[in-house]
Order: C-alpha cells, then sequence, then structure tokens
C-alpha cells in the first residue's frame, strides 16, 4: 500500500484497524471505516510537486490507499472542469461537472479506488445495491481489473443505467422497492455467493476517490470556495470532502477555516435534513419515500448519517430538502448555464436558489454547486 497510508479508523469509536486486510465495517461498532495517513512524512510530495503533475485522480496518489500508486489502473476519472455560471443569479456561483467523469457520473471516483484496493487484497468477486450509477461504475471498474461484480437495482430505475452495467458484464438483478430493499437483497447474494460489498460507506475506499473532489477544487480555485452545495443520497462525496479538507490543514496548505459544507435532498427523501433540522446526531429512516426524477436521492437511511450530521454541523453548514417541481427547474436553469445535467444537479441548483433567497448565501460569494452525472443516463 502507499508508504504514507497507516491504517484504518472507524468514523464512530475509533478503533484502528489493520491496512493490509480486507475489511467492511468496523468489527468492533460496526462503524464506516475510515483510511488515514502520515501527513507529516517529510518525504511527502509538496503542493508545488503535485499541482505540476498531469490532472487526474491519480494527481496526488500520496493520500490514495493502493499498492500501485501512481500505476493504478484508470479509465481516466478526476480533473473534472469547474467553471462560473453567473446565469443561476449570482457572480459567485461555480458548477463542478462530474458528469465528465468515466461512466458519466461521479460514482467512477470512488469505484475506481474501492475495486482497485480491495482487488489488490485479495477481493474478486463484489456486490452491491445502486440506484444506478453505482452500478454501472462498479460494473466497468470491475471489466477493467477483471473481477466479477453482481448489482442489485430498483426496478423502477432508468433503462439506460440498468444497461450500462449489463454491459459492462455485471450480473444484474431488478427489485421492486428503494435502494434499502435493494439492499436486503444484495446482502443475502453476497453472503450466499462470497461476495464482497461495495455499498456506500460498507467498506473503506469509495470515500478515498470521492475526497478528490475537494483536493480539485482547493487546486483550481487556489483558495477554499465560502460553500459547497452537495446532493446527498449515501453522502460519501460529503463525507469525503470533509475528510479532504481536514487532511489539508494536517498538510498545512490552509488553516482552520472551511467551506460552509450543504446537503441537499428532495421533499420526499429527506432524512439528512430532517435530523439536522432536529438538532439529531443520527438520521434514522425516512418511511415511504416519494417517487423522485432524483433517483440517486431515494435513500431512505444512510450508514455514514452521523459522520455526514458531524460534518455539516462542524463546517458551519446546512440541509435544504426542493420540491420535485423546484428541482425539475433546477434543472433546466443548469442546462441553460450549458450543462445538461442529471436531477439531482438540478436539485442542487434548487438549493442554492433557496438560500439566495434565504440570504444564507451571499451573490458575491463564491459556491461551488455540483452536477454529479449526465442527462443522458436518465433517458
Amino acid at each position: 500500500m502507499s508508504q504514507f497510508f497507516t491504517h484504518l479508523e472507524c468514523g464512530h469509536c475509533g478503533e484502528r484497524h489493520d491496512a493490509t486486510l480486507l475489511h467492511q465495517v468496523c468489527a468492533v461498532c460496526g462503524g464506516p471505516l475510515l483510511a488515514r495517513y502520515d501527513l507529516g512524512d517529510p518525504s511527502l510530495a509538496s503542493l508545488e510537486e503535485i499541482l505540476s503533475r498531469p490532472r487526474g485522480q491519480l494527481r496526488f496518489h500520496e493520500v490514495l490507499p493502493t499498492d500501485a500508486g501512481p500505476k493504478t489502473p484508470t479509465l481516466g476519472e478526476g480533473g473534472t472542469p469547474m467553471f462560473p455560471a453567473p446565469s443561476l443569479g449570482s457572480a459567485g456561483a461555480l458548477i463542478k461537472d462530474e458528469a465528465q467523469n468515466p461512466t458519466g457520473s461521479f460514482k467512477a471516483r470512488g469505484m475506481a479506488i474501492a475495486v482497485a484496493r480491495n482487488a489488490e487484497l485479495g477481493a474478486t468477486r463484489f456486490g452491491l445495491p445502486s440506484n444506478g450509477n453505482a452500478g454501472g461504475a462498479a460494473a466497468a471498474y470491475g471489466a477493467l481489473h477483471g473481477v466479477d461484480v453482481a448489482v442489485s437495482i430498483p426496478s423502477n430505475t432508468p433503462k439506460a443505467l440498468i444497461a450500462e452495467a449489463e454491459a459492462h458484464g455485471a450480473a444484474v438483478t431488478l427489485v421492486d422497492g428503494t435502494i434499502s430493499e435493494a439492499a436486503a437483497v444484495q446482502r443475502a447474494m453476497n453472503q450466499a455467493e462470497g461476495r464482497f460489498s461495495l455499498a456506500t460507506l460498507y467498506e473503506p475506499y469509495r470515500i478515498e476517490g470521492k475526497k478528490m473532489m475537494a483536493y480539485e477544487i482547493f487546486w483550481d480555485l487556489g483558495r477554499l470556495p465560502n460553500a459547497i452545495l452537495y446532493p446527498t443520497g449515501g453522502g460519501t462525496g460529503l463525507v469525503a470532502m470533509v475528510t479532504a479538507f481536514d487532511e489539508m490543514e494536517q498538510l498545512g496548505w490552509i488553516g482552520p477555516e472551511r467551506p460552509r459544507m450543504v446537503a441537499v435532498q428532495v421533499e420526499g427523501c429527506a432524512p439528512i435534513v430532517r435530523a439536522f433540522q432536529r438538532g439529531d446526531t443520527e438520521a434514522g429512516v425516512w418511511e415511504d419515500p416519494a417517487e423522485t426524477a432524483a433517483f440517486g436521492l431515494r435513500v431512505p437511511s444512510a450508514i455514514g448519517d452521523r459522520l455526514m450530521l458531524e460534518g455539516l454541523r462542524a463546517t458551519g453548514g446546512t440541509a435544504v430538502a426542493v420540491s420535485e417541481d423546484e428541482l425539475m427547474i433546477g434543472t433546466a436553469r443548469l442546462a441553460a448555464a450549458g450543462v445538461w445535467g442529471s436531477p439531482e444537479g438540478g436539485a442542487v441548483v434548487a438549493g442554492y436558489q433557496r438560500l439566495l433567497a434565504d440570504g444564507w448565501v451571499a451573490p458575491d460569494q463564491e459556491v461551488v454547486l455540483f452536477n454529479t452525472g449526465s442527462a443522458l443516463k436518465y433517458l
């Protein structure tokens, strides 16, 4: 593994785990495991050296967990563009377009590292539930590494998302219900078939790929933005970016300041928003989640709920739920800004409009809005 990667640590109880072994969740409390690095090592690359390297997810390979380091197999993930979008009503609005990743979504980032590292540790059969994009990405990186992938997907998922996973060779099981029902089916399948779970935060390394989104924001701006709005289902990306900013402080690149992190959900399935507004430390399960065009946000419960809520509060952030009408208007506004993006990206634009109207952010403040996928995958 990377010479700087020291151990895994439970995000709930702090228990250390040996990073040279395959792990799912904490052996003590069942919490998510997080990778830890020796960021005080004097041989670590300087910021100047890192910025001289080609763009892409492996640009700062020292803070990724793979044995292969800069030679980790890749489909070209990372290095996505970020650009001003004044047509969204503010000179400070910036779009980070994750649709330009392989497989057309941000899920490529996490799966690139999760499949690579767990395969290095000996896993050859993987399984996961998915609302679509994660399954397609897992299948693509499974094909890249020559490993077996099975995906359980809600049956009402857009056909393009299902077809993508099948095209890359994954065994796809369609399940009536939400991702929660798909997760139950896949857990049974994993146990019966000896599959290693790639479910959100049920293994340590998807978060490592996604944390590079935060590094890229800092590298491209040369500073931290005032706020970051992120469409939040399972929440890996939100937790990952909070982790990345903590790493940047340990590296001496930034001080204690942080962008205010904002979780955006839909009104028909908003467990994190509800818990944040109540002051709760855990989100619980959202009963009877409504249908939504933003399939990735229909996640009734998430193992990372505590970490998400801690991150929102630690950064002075917030959580906002938008209506279906608002997210569709937001999707149209995103397209008018030049990005034919996913409904999840439209939800972020709608959340931004709400926060502008409420005065939570000012028009001149730099705010990064994530579009997480391509509209083509939802046709």
